[in-house]
């Protein structure tokens, strides 16, 4: 092909050129190739080389945020589809020197309606679970979850929603400084302990989150229907009680 008409074709905007690989020895005929195809591959990994910094980019940034900064960009994440069904965002409340850090899943109806972790029924054994250690919500406790929207219809986070807001909730842990996590319910034990066991495994024993001791117990709402489990329950925070005494000793 004539340059001249490359170039007129290149103006029309029909490039790219295809070529023809030469014969093969047998003189049979070799399919056409894309001349771009290479460039395509160059830019597909370009793109993903950019979305990875992007990534760190965003991580980078949180984890040099304070309360304040962390609680506004919590509120107007829009990083995951959570945020379109959203009414607001539930951040966590509580002691932010807490010793104690209550972790769970997610947000249910009237945590998104009211912007606060576990209430409703569930909040409230919560409430009671935290009396039968002598603890007591916002008094040297912290709650919040692993994510900071309500999945539809009270559904499980999904594996990417977490992802989205790890990066929030690692840097709560920082500010925070608790001296011991209780992970509640298998979402909140999974994620933070990077594992497929079942509570029924994982609790009883004493494991670690960046280097902070971490105990996991049932989720409040599983209580509410599971009542025969509230006895092991009652084991997890005896356990985590004596526990906290013996960091609080050392």
């Amino acid at each position: 092909m004539s340059r001249r008409r490359k170039e007129t074709l290149h103006e029309l905007g029909l490039t790219p050129i295809w070529h023809r690989r030469a014969d093969s020895a047998l003189g049979e005929s070799v399919p056409l190739i894309l001349a771009s195809d290479q460039s395509v591959s160059k830019v597909n990994a370009a793109k993903a080389v950019s979305n990875d910094r992007e990534t760190n980019d965003r991580e980078a940034q949180i984890s040099r945020m304070d309360w304040a900064q962390l609680k506004a960009t919590v509120a107007g994440c829009i990083a995951c589809p959570l945020c379109e069904s959203r009414t607001q965002t539930v951040f966590g409340v509580g002691d932010e020197q807490a010793n104690w850090l209550f972790i769970g899943e997610g947000p249910g109806a009237r945590e998104d309606k009211t912007g606060e972790p576990f209430v409703g029924q569930a909040g409230k054994l919560l409430d009671n679970m935290l009396r039968s250690i002598q603890l007591r919500r916002g008094e040297g406790v912290y709650i919040t979850n692993i994510v900071k929207c309500r999945p539809p219809n009270n559904r499980a986070p999904q594996p990417d929603e977490a992802e989205q807001c790890r990066p929030y909730l690692e840097r709560q842990i920082v500010l925070i400084k608790p001296k011991l996590i209780v992970a509640l319910g298998k979402v909140a034990a999974q994620n933070l302990l990077h594992s497929n066991e079942n509570i029924g495994n994982l609790r009883g024993m004493l494991h670690s989150y960046a280097d902070i001791p971490l105990i996991v117990t049932y989720h409040p709402a599983y209580l509410l229907r599971s009542l025969s489990d509230k006895a092991k329950a009652w084991e997890d925070l005896c356990f985590a009680k004596a526990t906290m005494q013996s960091l609080l000793a050392q």
